[in-house]
């Protein structure tokens, strides 16, 4: 009996793309920056795994649920629907919305090297007609939403994949320089599966004036850390 195979191979392909993208592997820089976490270690915020859980939890609810899960929804949307006007918007509006130095930064600097693995594979986006174009100084996240169109890939297994990838560089950080064990790493991301999926359930719900990272600590913190004496991390 004949099998039409085609629709699981491309669901196979996609979500080994999406596995890619996200990878500690992908050649692109993310363990050199902590996203504020060092901030948080150096200044006694942070000092044990249930204080390290409660600020994970703060960030997710506070900042990616409100800001860049949503968004990421959104950037690929206009990827499918090649609406260049909207991909600017959307970019620039995460630009505005890195409140220090380092953030912005990072948000640049790692879309750009996303950005560079691509053309070396030979995956970049093309400028043809009828197609949209990508912003100026694209973020991370822009192009993360591209090749997440690109390789067919389900809006929200895309949020699922970002936040898996969010969730994997914290805790690498906090083993770093907490320092915190692999074996409470592990007892952390059984604490906050859950609270990743209500995350993006929230976030595909979010108009678009309700939009807005909450976070004055981490940006407090991370501001202060841009003259930190010693440190690891770049953010």
């Amino acid at each position: 009996m004949h099998t039409n195979t085609e629709p699981t191979q491309s669901s196979d392909l996609a979500l080994l793309g999406l596995m890619q993208l996200i990878s500690p592997a992908l050649p692109i820089g993310a363990f050199a920056w902590s996203q504020g976490l060092e901030s948080a270690f150096e200044l006694g915020w942070v000092t044990n795994e249930q204080q390290l859980g409660e600020w994970l939890e703060g960030v997710l609810d506070d900042g990616l649920t409100r800001c860049e899960l949503p968004v990421l929804a959104r950037l690929q949307n206009c990827w499918a629907k090649s609406d260049s006007e909207g991909l600017s918007y959307w970019n620039d509006w995460l630009h505005a919305n890195r409140e220090t130095a380092e953030l912005s930064d990072e948000d640049t600097r790692l879309g750009l090297a996303l950005m560079r693995l691509l053309n070396s594979l030979q995956l970049q986006p093309q400028i043809e007609q009828g197609h949209a174009a990508l912003p100026q100084d694209p973020g991370y996240v822009t192009v993360f939403a591209w090749l997440a169109q690109q390789r067919q890939i389900p809006v929200r297994q895309s949020l699922l994949g970002f936040v898996w990838g969010w969730l994997e560089n914290q805790l690498a950080v906090a083993c770093k320089a907490m320092p915190l064990g692999h074996t409470a790493a592990q007892r952390l991301i059984e604490q906050l599966r859950p609270k990743m999926v209500i995350a993006i359930d929230t976030a595909l719900a979010l108009a678009d004036d309700q939009l807005g990272p909450i976070m004055p600590g981490l940006a407090l913190g991370s501001a202060q850390h841009e003259t930190q004496y010693s440190r690891l991390f770049r953010s």
